[in-house]
């Protein structure tokens, strides 16, 4: 019992050895996946930081990437950290691995030798041939003969075994050494990010410094934003709730039809029971006479969508937190709701969508397969598009080339338009919202992080 209890123990603290070294392993690479991830989002926001520092002039944009930049960098370095911990981890156990394989080796060592000795006492052919022949049965004879066979088979199967061993250890230091080498790597990385984050820091401070010393020209500026983006969000709103209504309508004047058509079949039934007075002209007359239905049916809703349009939506409501970006590439500039103003206090914007800035001659692309219901073009504002998925539509805004038309039928990452370029600050951004109804909905619980 005491032994079965022992053996219990060993099997689960191994078990559990063995999870953890899984798991570690496993975190690792996803470390390393997030590190990579946030390099490539770091290298799109260095490209649009080149883009505005060929423009002179301080700005709200230069200051919102360099914010940017250092959220990302905060975050790399944070992962380098967690990742070179899980090294270490990795390293001791692989030490441990590496220590337990040699104790097992010089133990083996150490038995082979005793058997070599032991050989060695009986090493010529004459005293093994006599050990067989000076048997006093032949069933001694066979089994010392057998003996011989098994002892030979024996120390056979020990040098294999200790050069299985040796192998697994040359292994173990392949591994550590890998680790070790990984490990100066990142953390290489990780000094070179911390030295380039306090630049980063540092021209905040200075662009933040600046741009409060154009206080005055800043409210202008904010000023004129709000009205622009006033009007775009209330065109986008009228257009919306018209398309809304002119759905709704055309499905309410065919429910009148159905409704209308149902009544006449339902006045034109006495007149055809009337006709019904023989066999044979009550047989012709059931033939000729249509169905009558004076209940609408209770499936049947004014505001109702087609089969299509609620499969559409169903798919699309699904896919909640899971959608592809409309950029390939990019970042949060305007984030939803009210936002405080990157430089002066007591500011708030209330943003009906995201911002998205993404570096120059991007396209926005269909974050779902749906219908183009609308183009349209505001002052100020550009172009955009308008596609439905069902009960919901998602809106792309300042563009300058629009690549589809209405009614076409577009699929997920589909390139819808080309995204304007504002040539004085050299800024590319995309105007993103998400409508269920004539409801607003909050863009950065949709798509994916």
């Amino acid at each position: 019992m005491h032994f079965t209890l022992n053996n219990r123990l060993k099997v689960i603290v191994l078990f559990l050895m063995t999870a953890v070294f899984t798991l570690s392993a496993q975190s690792v690479k996803d470390l390393e996946k997030q590190r990579k991830a946030t390099l490539q989002k770091l290298e799109a926001t260095s490209k649009m930081l080149n883009e505005t520092n060929q423009s002179k002039k301080t700005s709200l944009n230069k200051l919102n990437i360099i914010s940017k930049n250092i959220n990302e960098r905060k975050t790399l370095i944070k992962n380098i950290s967690s990742e070179i911990s899980m090294m270490d981890v990795q390293i001791k156990k692989l030490n441990d691995e590496k220590q337990k394989l040699e104790s097992k080796l010089e133990k083996l060592k150490s038995d082979y030798v005793k058997l070599v000795q032991e050989a060695h006492i009986n090493r010529s052919l004459y005293a093994r041939i006599m050990f067989v022949l000076s048997s006093s049965s032949f069933d001694q004879s066979y089994r010392r003969l057998r003996y011989l066979q098994q002892y030979s088979d024996y120390r056979k199967q020990q040098v294999g075994e200790i050069e299985q061993v040796k192998t697994e250890i040359v292994h173990k230091n392949d591994s550590i050494n890998n680790h070790k080498v990984t490990k100066v790597e990142v953390v290489k990385q990780k000094e070179v990010e911390t030295k380039n984050l306090s630049k980063d820091e540092q021209k905040e401070k200075v662009l933040l410094t600046d741009l409060q010393k154009k206080e005055k020209k800043l409210r202008e500026d904010q000023k004129v934003q709000q009205k622009k983006a006033a009007e775009l969000n209330n065109q986008i709103e009228r257009l919306i709730a018209e398309q809304i209504r002119k759905a709704e309508a055309k499905r309410a004047a065919a429910e009148k039809k159905r409704l209308a058509e149902a009544k006449r079949r339902a006045a034109e039934e006495p007149r055809y029971k009337a006709k019904s007075n023989t066999k044979s002209s009550s047989k012709s007359t059931s033939e000729e006479r249509p169905t009558a239905s004076t209940t609408p049916s209770s499936s049947a809703s004014v505001s109702a969508l087609t089969k299509e349009e609620s499969l559409i939506s169903g798919n699309f409501e699904r896919n909640i937190g899971r959608l592809p970006w409309p950029t390939s590439n990019g970042f949060i500039r305007g984030h939803y709701g009210i936002q405080p103003h990157p430089v002066l206090k007591f500011v708030t914007t209330n943003n009906k969508g995201i911002y998205i800035q993404t570096p120059a001659g991007s396209n926005a692309r269909a974050v779902f397969e749906g219908v183009v219901t609308q183009r349209f073009s505001i002052p100020g504002s550009n172009n955009g598009v308008i596609i439905q998925h069902g009960n919901y539509r998602t809106v792309y805004a300042n563009l300058t080339q629009i690549f589809v038309r209405e009614g076409d039928h577009v699929s997920s990452k589909q390139a819808i338009g080309k995204i304007y370029t504002d040539d004085d600050e050299n800024k590319t951004e995309l105007y993103f919202q998400i409508y269920n109804g004539r409801n607003v909905q909050n863009p950065e619980h949709w798509i994916a992080r």
